[in-house]
């Protein structure tokens, strides 16, 4: 870092006629790279503190005061969407109580380890339950397209507040680090606890409390729990979405997409983006990549690409496999992976109830369960063996660590997947030179990219449309795609739902 201050003061020095020993320090405000061309930039926006001392304002805190003995809201969900709306209501002087049904995210990560050694799924810690949602073990991307929705430099200032590196307000895509973000997450329990919260875990809501078509609490691990609920569980609470349905509240199916996990050597990505025979070399990062088509009248897509990351098991019960990617904070190892999904929408799938897309999530990784010894072993092929429609004689090494077996993917995956799969695989493979090998492994199944619900809310007040005091939330209400996105949202449910509580009283 000393050494890339000294050479932009030289830079900027020579570039604007100053006297280097006049800069007194340099912020990179914005970072991004640009390697569309052999050339490869490194784009930088910068400011200059020339004959005065730099600023210590690298991020904007938010000041929480004590809401011990304020009105209370209950929160259900302990991920993104959950704990910004948790810290928001804090601001706007409300108390919440938090009920995440998982573990904190310590005690969690002892179970994430145990699913390598002994391929059993703990049903409520996983890597899709427990303190921090599906985002705090898998990977900690900062980067979103919802900018309408709402402030996204507030989200990323209230993670550097709570401990993020501050360059995540300067990377055009930023990124903690599955391995650094655990400890952002307490740092954000601990200030709810500390301004008068409360956080329960291993506390799953089991029914709301309804009084006159008004949501007055929940009951959760048998206790109730007063005040208007936000409802931020995730995209993986199929028992949620059940209980809504059999209790008339208003839900209906959601498009997603599905697929599979695909890896590659990540020194192959790195040569393929960089244009460069030695690939990132000493001071470019992981490369990543993004690749999206049409086929058939359905988009293909790549999907939470993790350079220099890990394929992970994300089941979250018995008679599943379900596989998602992290990166640590370096993107260090030697394998890059992306999911690689097709885009499924409600026509697309018989029935017309508001569970069809999750009993077609389920069917998908039940299948791919029995395909795999019904074990957390995954179901894999090699990429160009997938595209050909050839068997995969052996597969090569994998950083998933359940460990993988060969399996005809192109054969029992559903036709409308595994067909627009081997059509978008050919166009990426000529976009980008080397992309379609055998190198490459494809890994199944890819299924939890979003909700396959969604919870019906008005857009304006943000409440369900039949049931007052009742905010879904997030990801998995059906309106966020990612950590940013499912904060952005927690905030603004926050904020409706204290001016809800004002007009109430």
């Amino acid at each position: 870092m000393a050494c890339q201050q000294d050479e932009l003061r030289r830079y900027l020095a020579e570039a604007y006629a100053l006297e280097p020993k006049s800069i007194f320090g340099v912020r990179i405000l914005k970072r991004s790279i640009d390697a569309r061309q052999r050339n490869i930039m490194v784009n930088l926006k910068v400011r200059v503190y020339v004959d005065e001392q730099p600023q210590d304002d690298a991020f904007v805190p938010t000041t929480y005061h004590d809401v011990s003995n304020r009105p209370q809201v209950v929160v259900v969900g302990a991920g993104p969407g959950g704990l910004f709306a948790a810290l928001r209501l804090i601001e706007l002087g409300l108390k919440p109580i938090v009920l995440e049904r998982g573990k904190d995210v310590h005690e969690r990560k002892k179970d994430l380890a145990a699913i390598g050694r002994t391929q059993q799924v703990d049903g409520e810690s996983n890597y899709c339950f427990g303190e921090g949602g599906a985002g705090a073990y898998s990977d900690g991307k900062l980067y979103t397209r919802s900018k309408k929705r709402g402030n996204i430099e507030k989200i990323l200032n209230v993670f550097c507040q709570h401990g993020a590196s501050t360059d995540i307000l300067a990377d055009a895509h930023p990124h903690i680090g599955t391995d650094r973000l655990p400890k952002v997450i307490e740092n954000m329990r601990n200030t709810i606890l500390e301004r008068g919260g409360e956080v329960h875990f291993q506390t799953r809501m089991e029914q709301l409390l309804l009084h006159h078509h008004t949501v007055v609490g929940c009951v959760a691990g048998g206790k109730e729990y007063r005040g208007p609920v936000i409802l931020a569980t995730g995209h993986s609470a199929r028992d949620v979405y059940r209980y809504l349905a059999a209790a008339d509240i208003a839900i209906e199916a959601k498009g997603l997409a599905v697929g599979v996990r695909l890896e590659h050597p990540s020194m192959l990505i790195d040569q393929i983006q960089y244009h460069r025979r030695d690939g990132r070399g000493q001071w470019l990062p992981a490369a990543e990549y993004s690749f999206v088509t049409q086929v058939e009248g359905r988009g293909v897509y790549s999907f939470c690409m993790c350079p220099g990351g890990f394929v992970i098991p994300a089941a979250t019960g018995p008679e599943q496999i379900v596989v998602n990617g992290m990166s640590p904070a370096n993107r260090g190892t030697k394998w890059s992976n992306s999911g690689m999904v097709v885009e499924l929408r409600p026509e697309d799938v018989a029935g017309d109830d508001a569970l069809k897309m999750l009993r077609y999530q389920e069917q998908l990784e039940r299948d791919c369960w029995q395909q795999g010894n019904r074990r957390q072993t995954a179901p894999a092929q090699r990429m160009a063996d997938f595209v050909n429609g050839r068997l995969s004689a052996d597969l090569p090494q994998t950083s998933y660590a359940p460990g993988v077996i060969a399996s005809p993917l192109h054969f029992w995956l559903p036709k409308p997947i595994s067909s627009r799969l081997q059509q978008g695989f050919r166009i990426f493979g000529r976009q980008a030179h080397g992309f379609l090998t055998n190198e490459a492994v494809m890994i199944a199944v890819e299924t939890r990219t979003s909700s396959p619900v969604r919870i019906v809310r008005d857009p304006e007040s943000l409440q369900h449309i039949g049931v007052k005091g009742l905010f879904p939330c997030g990801e998995g209400a059906g309106y966020a795609g990612g950590i940013v996105s499912a904060g952005i949202d927690g905030e603004r449910c926050a904020e409706m739902c204290a001016k809800y509580m004002n007009t109430e009283c």
